[in-house]
């Protein structure tokens, strides 16, 4: 494909975000106030001009093709520099102001969040941005936050959820641990060691099951509700937790566990009311947070 000599129809593009963001053709006509048929051949006509399938139909939703996520990819960096551009161009980043609350968990909040905050500043000094670090989930609906980073999809169609990034996870423990307790050769090994408890025992048995990790209560010797102290511990030598490929990989003095053993993916959602998204403000931060959380982890 030579992409020099695509020339985009922007509505087409926008149809087509609009229905990757939102999983249907229906749910994007709701959200661009445009018919869905429209819609259809909106994205119809972006398919053809790039020669590629976007979408498959699975069941009574559609789901991105490997080239439709590339393409997504690109499209969203382009029209969210294009937003930011515009608000720079016209002067207006500096005088946006006023109070914006982002819920995240603990993790996210320490560890992912501070590079983008620095960033936002040097944009919109006047911005006093409050940072709500939980691992509930707030109620968006109630304005206990104006924009939400989670890890599941909203089903409340009042809110606006954009899939930001499939992150990955892998297993750490400390080199301190795995000098001392040895390092697992596979999923075997690890029910001889100490794992560090994110929340209930019982919920981690039933995660890492599935996996092939067969572990017990016995397993389970310390843990916290925190994410952060979690995490904390791990670096302390206590034993052995998932975690963020971009906090793991970054961390001094900590290994992956099993490092040829699949990644765990999760889903990013960046989420903020419908109403809200309009505000300049919010879009601000909504964008910069998208084009953050998307890219690919630092080595």
């Amino acid at each position: 494909m030579n992409w020099d000599t695509i020339s985009f129809d922007w509505n087409q593009v926008r149809a087509f975000m609009a229905t990757a963001d939102q999983g249907s053709l229906s749910a994007a006509a709701r959200v661009l106030g445009q018919t869905q048929p429209t819609i259809g051949r909106q994205v119809a006509g972006l398919e053809d001009t790039l020669g590629i399938a976007l979408f498959e139909r699975i069941g009574r939703g559609l789901v991105l093709t490997p080239s439709g996520r590339a393409v997504l990819e690109h499209v969203h960096k382009m029209a969210e520099a294009a937003v930011q551009i515009s608000l720079v161009a016209a002067g207006q980043t500096q005088g946006i102001e006023g109070k914006v609350r982002i819920t995240a968990s603990d993790v996210f909040a320490a560890y992912i969040l501070p590079p983008m905050l620095q960033h936002l500043r040097s944009l919109a000094p006047r911005l006093e941005v409050e940072i709500i670090a939980a691992n509930d989930i707030r109620d968006i609906q109630r304005r206990e936050a104006d924009i939400a980073i989670r890890h599941v999809r909203p089903a409340q169609p009042e809110l606006y959820a954009r899939l930001v990034n499939e992150a990955e996870a892998h297993l750490y423990a400390a080199t301190s641990y795995l000098s001392r307790r040895g390092r697992p050769q596979d999923k075997a090994d690890l029910s001889q060691h100490d794992f560090i408890n994110f929340g209930s025992t019982d919920e981690m048995i039933s995660y890492l099951t599935p996996l092939g990790i067969h572990v017990t209560a016995q397993n389970f010797h310390l843990g916290s509700n925190s994410g952060v102290v979690a995490w904390e511990y791990v670096q302390r030598g206590l034993g052995i937790a998932f975690m963020s490929a971009d906090i793991g990989d970054t961390t001094p003095g900590i290994e992956r566990v099993l490092p040829d053993m699949p990644p765990v993916v999760f889903p990013v959602w960046l989420i903020t009311h419908r109403d809200l998204h309009t505000s300049p403000r919010i879009r601000l931060i909504f964008d910069t947070l998208a084009v953050f959380l998307s890219r690919p982890p630092e080595k």
